[in-house]
This record gives structure tokens, sequence and C-alpha cells, in this order.
């Protein structure tokens, strides 16, 4: 199922509205990558709103109900796909588990905090895909304990390259709430940027390694 052109626009609108997302051409931010970037995105902030929180549990559910079939375990990435994650595994009554970025250091020092059986079908609910590194160490993660990872599907994606050619690699379709596209024609209606902004936008998103603000 390619989710419909209404619900983007509709999350990239919540997104906004919420200031989730934020733009600023003027004064870029800077990732932790050391990216300069005219948008900075923080999904966690939709779970502080129900309404928008509930909404995109049912676009989670019903992108897995109709792409995904039946399966046996819905998996978050940590931290941002944790509590997402598990609104989507209630509403389907469905176990629910959680990948780390990096095993414990202490402990049972475990890398996945749950139940992962082998065979089990898994699909991967991520807040947001930027190259797709980190989205895809936990798709590992969860294929190295034996399951049958069918997918990941993320709030927001910024559509850049090397993440598409990543997930292709790893064999792991993703899906995507919304968009970076969807994010800048939401933000054109809304007056969020100027007409002049949309070039540098998606200047930045071609090279966003080497943008200087300009």
């Amino acid at each position: 199922m390619k989710v419909s052109e209404e619900t983007a626009l509709k999350i990239a609108e919540y997104l906004l509205q919420i200031k989730a997302i934020k733009l600023n051409i003027k004064k870029p931010f800077v990732w932790a990558s050391g990216w300069k970037s005219p948008i900075y995105c923080d999904n966690r902030i939709t779970l502080s709103y129900p309404v928008i929180r509930n909404f995109i549990r049912q676009e989670f559910v019903n992108v897995i109900n109709n792409d995904f079939g039946d399966i046996d375990l819905i998996a978050g990435v940590a931290t941002g796909g944790i509590a997402h994650g598990v609104l989507v595994a209630q509403d389907l009554g469905l176990p629910f588990a959680y990948v780390r970025s990096a095993a414990k250091d202490h402990g049972l020092a475990n890398r996945i905090e749950g139940v992962v059986e082998s065979g089990q079908s898994v699909v991967v609910i991520e807040d947001l895909v930027s190259t797709g590194g980190s989205s895809l160490n936990a798709v590992e993660a969860l294929r190295k304990a034996g399951a049958n990872v069918k997918g990941l599907i993320s709030i927001f994606n910024y559509g850049f390259e090397i993440a598409e050619k990543r997930f292709e690699k790893a064999n792991c379709p993703m899906y995507a709430l919304s968009n970076y596209e969807f994010l800048i024609r939401q933000a054109l209606e809304e007056n969020y940027i100027r007409e002049e902004d949309v070039l540098i936008l998606k200047h930045w998103r071609k090279d966003p390694q080497h943008w200087n603000g300009k």
C-alpha cells in the first residue's frame, strides 16, 4: 500500500503545527553528525498530543494490515520508535520488543529487549529515517536473532538516496507515513517557507553532507 497523499500531507501538517519539524534556512541546525541542515525533526514531540499520536498509530496499523498481513511481533528502534511501536502492538494485540543502538555494558548485555523467537515475522517501527544506518542496524540485530523482518515503517523519511540504496541492498522494504517532498509542499501551503526557499531546501537534500547553508 502506498501511503495516501492525504495522509502524508496531514502528517506533515501535524509535525509543522507542533514544531516537531522546524525549518530555518537562515540559521541552519547542526546535526550530531556535524551536518548543517535547514531542517530539524524530533518526532518524540508527537507523543504529547493524543490526537496526533493516535492518528500516527492508526496509519501505522493501516500500512501493516494492508501490506504485511499476518505478523507475529512489532519491534521498535530505540529510542524514538519504542513508544510508537508499543501503541501499534497494543492496537494489533501483538507482542513487542525493542532494539538498542548497542548492547548494554552491564547486566545481561542485551541488544534486544523483549522476547524475539526464531522464525517470527516482524515489522519494525521507527520515528525517523535519515541515512538509514541506525534503522538497518536494528533490522540486522533482529535477523541475527532469527526474526523474519518483513519491513520497516517510519513516521518521516528525508528521502536520501543513500538510505534508499541501503534498504534495497538489505532487502528490507521501507515505508514512511510522510516524507521530505510532502513536508515542503505543506510548508509552502501554510507559509512556513517561501517559493524561493524551495530550491535551497531541495539543494540541501541532494548533498546534505557538504551543504554550507547557501
